[in-house]
Order: structure tokens, then sequence, then C-alpha cells
């Protein structure tokens, strides 16, 4: 069994019988088609470049800006599946910068254009900074590639979204909820689709990706022991992406069915679980001086530092949730895939005031966090913001 699945306590992946049942199609599509993926060198974008290189495309190119991501990409690619009939090319570029303008106005000539770029993290709300950056990314930058993406009549564009933006309580998922009403507003003019899923198992950046660099550098193992969530592995978020792209109908929003298959899981249970298979005992510390004392000298004995508190940050979701009471689903088109029906439905003036603000804030270099957040209001009338004034950075 998938070492990964057995981590995130599963036995089974959850879309192969969809992937199975859809399989000749799929490979048939995509054969015969060209992609686009933007932010293809993260662990998602990865995970769906793949996806869409074994089944032998017509023409693929990924664009990212992560140079380094972006070599171990193309090495892990040859080395797993070696080479296509069709073009494969990446490009290490800002999707936000004139150069990559260039790009898409020389060539731009894509059946599908999936984005998966995004900045992802819950605690980059923590300055104004950042938080603007963020909302450049996946909301602006987003409605830039859509623009382009009917210029060139491009037949679908596929983005995701996160479990995050159904009744939002952090900036991260509510500029995701602001994406998808942007995306609504250009589903007129092109076919759109997304996917909306839980965590993505020791993907870049996420906490359980930090557990492989704490061991590496002899460093406490730290988790809430408070906070449950869902799991998908990269394959399982390269595979829903791809359905979804294919096979989603303009305005439709894929997720994972909840099912024995998926279940809730915390990272506390996920820490224990990766040490036991590392042969380590978790050894539980009362503080983080304590912890990193120690992790000089328990390793040696068999036994793993852990620090596993209840969390107090800013944005903290208590529960996760593909879909809200208000979403028309589709529960009957695939077996462990669920699609919430959506129409454009999009307040326009709201759109173009948002949008205005926010290029008002930027030509005048001067922002604060709570400017945006009443902004974000404005669009999202019963977002849950929760601000603690902690944030993740402020922990070990």
């Amino acid at each position: 069994m998938n070492s990964m699945l057995t981590l995130i306590g599963r036995e089974k992946e959850l879309f192969t019988e969809d992937i199975t049942a859809y399989g000749k199609e799929l490979t048939k599509i995509v054969n015969l088609s060209s992609f686009l993926v933007i932010g293809g060198a993260g662990s998602i974008g990865q995970a769906v470049t793949k996806e869409i290189f074994k089944r032998n495309p017509k023409k693929l190119h990924v664009v990212d800006i992560s140079e380094n991501n972006m070599v171990e990409l193309v090495r892990d690619i040859r080395s797993s599946f070696g080479y296509i009939d069709g073009e494969f090319k990446t490009f290490a570029l800002d999707i936000g910068s004139i150069e990559y303008d260039s790009f898409i106005n020389q060539d731009g000539q894509y059946d599908y254009v999936l984005n998966l770029s995004a900045l992802k993290h819950v605690r980059s709300e923590k300055d104004p900074f950042t938080l603007m950056r963020m909302i450049d990314t996946n909301i602006f930058n987003t409605d830039k590639t859509l623009q382009q993406s009917i210029k060139n009549n491009t037949k679908k564009y596929f983005c995701v979204s996160t479990d995050k933006a159904a009744n939002p309580v952090n900036m991260m998922g509510a500029s995701k909820r602001i994406m998808e009403m942007f995306v609504m507003r250009k589903s007129k003019l092109i076919d759109v689709s997304m996917a909306r899923f839980a965590n993505v198992a020791f993907s870049d950046g996420s906490l359980l990706h930090s557990f492989n660099q704490r061991i590496q550098k002899a460093q406490p193992i730290v988790a809430p022991n408070d906070i449950k969530r869902y799991f998908v592995t990269p394959q399982e978020s390269g595979e829903l992406c791809l359905m979804s792209c294919i096979f989603g109908e303009n305005r439709d929003i894929f997720f994972p069915k909840l099912s024995e298959k998926l279940h809730l899981i915390s990272f506390s249970d996920i820490a224990v679980k990766y040490l036991e298979k590392l042969g380590y005992e978790p050894y539980l510390c009362k503080n983080e001086e304590e912890a990193r004392n120690l992790a000089k000298i328990l390793p040696h004995e068999g036994k793993w530092p852990c620090l596993f508190t209840s969390s107090d940050t800013t944005g903290e979701k208590d529960f996760e949730e593909f879909f809200t009471d208000k979403e028309d689903l589709d529960m009957n088109r695939f077996i462990n895939l669920g699609v919430i029906k959506n129409k454009a439905n999009y307040e326009e003036e709201k759109l173009n005031n948002f949008e205005n603000k926010m290029q008002t804030f930027k030509s005048e270099l001067s922002w604060s966090k709570e400017e945006i957040v009443k902004e974000f209001f404005t669009l999202i009338p019963d977002f849950g913001h929760k601000e603690t004034g902690k944030y993740l950075d402020s922990k070990m």
C-alpha cells in the first residue's frame, strides 16, 4: 500500500473508479490537445503536469516563477516517464510580468489553460504587503490570464480554488472566494471550471512537508492537536484538477465526495504515525525550549521531541467543508467526485469597485490590512474573519 496513504489514515486512493471509468476518453482528449499549466512547479502543479504528460499531449507548456522547482519537475518527469511525441517546454516566468505577456502574445495557442498558481498560506495575511501580493496572485493574475485565454480562443480555463473558500474565515480562503466571483464574470465569454479540495499531504511548504525538514535538521516536530483536516495525495490532487478541466461543464466546481475513504485526521496523529514509520517513539514536550534542547539528545535514544498544542492563530478554521448549503450539487455524475453547479452569479459594480480600490492602494503605495479586510467584506458580507493578533510565524 502507498505509504503516504497509510500516514493520512487511508487504505485506498480516492478517484480510482472515476479515472478508470473515464480513462480512455481522458487519454484520447489529452492526446489530441495542447495545454498550458500555470504555476506548474508547485506541488499541485507538478501533479497536474504529470497527469497530462503521461497521457501524451500534443503540446504541454509549463510556467512557474520558481526556477529551482521547475528544474526538479523536469528531472522528475524525465526519470519517471521519459518523453512524449508532442512538444514539452518549461518557462521560468512570473505570470504577473511583461515577459509572461510577451510569451502569451507570441504563442498563446492552447486548448486548455490550467492555473495552479496561488499564495496558499493562511499566514500570508500577517502583513499588508504579502496580503496584497496574495490578492494579486489569487485574484488579479487569474483574471488577467482568463482574459488572455478569451483573446486566444482557448477552449477551457481551469483554476484551483480551495475548501477554505466555502464560508471563509481567513483572507486566503476569502481571496479564493473572490477569485471565484471574477471567474464567474468571465464565464460568459469562455468555459471555466474549478476545484475545491482538501490539504495536499506533504505538499511544498505544508506542515506535513515540514516534518521531513525537521527530521533532516534534527529539530522538534510541532503540530496542533485540536485541528482535524481532510488530506488528499499529490496524485489525487492532479487527477481531480484534470477531471474538472476536461469533463467539467461551464462554471462547475469539483470536490472530493466524503466517504469512508476520506476522513478527518489531526496533524498530531499524522506526526505520530510519521515518526513511528521512521522508527522513533514520540516524546511529548511541555514547551518550545524543552523541545529544542531535547532535539540534541533524544533521537540517539530512538525518541523524537514533539510539541503538540492547541491552535490560537488568526485564520484557522474549526472544521472543513467543500460547499455551502446555498450551493446546488450534482452528486450522481461521478462515483467519488461531487460537483457544485453554478450560475453566473456576481455583482458587476462591486467587482469593479473592488478592483479600483486595490488599484488605488497600489498607485498610492499605501494601504493597511484593515482597509483590505473592509473591502473583502463588501464582496463577502458574511465573511467570518477571525483576527486573534497571533500568527503562525510567531511560533516554532
